[in-house]
């Protein structure tokens, strides 16, 4: 198979589909792969490595969609990359559909097949493909948040850590996933006081756990909610429905009624957001205050420290893609169901129930199990 890797095009994004090694893992299973020309030379990946590796440099991303029967992306495309894809042609990358109408329009009218890895699945319940970024986004959400919260920045001039005779920061954490465990490892290693809000008091009892009484663990309601926020200095959104919209956790009166200075971090900005004023920001224009809290809403937080971002990334994705490259697309997924649930649309149609929840209404959509679009 001819597997292309085109440049990111998202603003200030550097990571890239495949690394070197992960190209020679593709080549010495007799597959090609075409990369386009500097694709990851930002993050210390150049051209003469991919080439040393066994792939072919492209001059543009034209050429890329044009001759590769798979693309292999990080962030969703973009419009005029989904104009490239076509029947026939397979997409592995994060696709974040529920929240993205337009893109979920254009990738139907493509025909393409496309794999998002934040829903491939594994054996324990989880999300492989979006455990390490999420496990990255966990870690800089703090380090963001605690950036932010400098008096320079628009904060309100508290120090995570404080300092001896003077209390440490607060820190809530809505959600106990893997973005909320990296959050509260980072923050307790910066000296905060940290509380975690869970639905599952089975996860709750782990967290107390894996933290042994440091991190004080909330059952979520309404009022946990509203109580936890209005005294926290920093709140890190983490939840997530696998690829459906975030719920709405901080309405805009609960956020008005939080510390002047505190801090918003939502790192559910790829499904929506979990907070009623958050709106999508970039690493180039982060940040932006409502009611004299900021929020930091970048949705691709990943990006920003893009070397160990992509390595993280490829060390998870790269089995799977191997499969579909060896398999084929229909039957690596119908021998796996993981990978199966990893299908989000294929030749026109959506085969991921919640997309056709959160946008069935209003795109005219209808649901297609993947199984049965693969067999039709």
């Amino acid at each position: 198979m001819l597997i292309g890797v085109p440049k990111e095009i998202k603003n200030h994004e550097y990571r890239v589909g495949l690394t070197p090694a992960a190209v020679k893992e593709f080549t010495s299973h007799g597959h090609s792969v075409l990369i386009e020309t500097l694709a990851g030379d930002a993050i210390g990946f150049t051209d003469e490595m991919y080439v040393e590796a066994g792939a072919s440099i492209a001059s543009t991303a034209e050429q890329v969609f044009a001759e590769a029967e798979m693309i292999i992306k990080v962030k969703e495309p973009q419009t005029n990359e989904c104009k490239m894809l076509r029947k026939g042609q397979t997409l592995y990358t994060y696709l974040h559909l529920a929240p993205d109408p337009t893109q979920t329009e254009l990738l139907i009218a493509s025909g393409a097949t496309c794999i998002a890895y934040e829903t491939v699945t594994d054996d324990r319940g989880g999300l492989p493909l979006l455990a390490p970024m999420s496990e990255v986004a966990g870690r800089m959400s703090v380090q963001a948040g605690a950036h932010y919260l400098e008096k320079a920045h628009g904060g309100s001039g508290t120090l995570l850590g404080g300092v001896p005779g003077v209390a440490p920061g607060k820190v809530l954490i809505i959600g106990g996933g893997v973005v909320g465990t990296q959050a509260a490892k980072m923050a307790l290693g910066l000296g905060a006081d940290v509380t975690i809000l869970d639905r599952s008091l089975p996860r709750l009892r782990q967290l107390d756990d894996i933290f042994n009484g440091q991190v004080k663990t909330v059952y979520s309601t309404v009022d946990a909610i509203e109580h936890y926020s209005s005294k926290a200095d920093l709140v890190v959104g983490a939840v997530l429905i696998p690829g459906a919209a975030a719920p709405k956790l901080l309405n805009r009166e609960q956020i008005a009624a939080m510390k002047p200075g505190s801090v918003l971090v939502d790192v559910a900005i790829d499904q929506g957001g979990c907070f009623e004023t958050s709106k999508a920001t970039t690493h180039q224009d982060p940040v932006y205050i409502i009611d004299d809290v900021v929020h930091y809403c970048v949705a691709n937080m990943p990006g920003g420290v893009a070397r160990t971002s992509t390595m993280a990334l490829n060390n998870a994705t790269l089995p799977f893609g191997l499969a579909l490259a060896n398999k084929g697309p229909a039957k690596a997924m119908l021998e796996d169901k993981h990978l199966l649930n990893g299908l989000n649309v294929h030749e026109g149609k959506v085969t991921y129930k919640a997309v056709v929840d959160a946008l069935g209404e209003k795109l005219g959509l209808t649901y297609t199990p993947a199984e049965e679009a693969l067999n039709a």
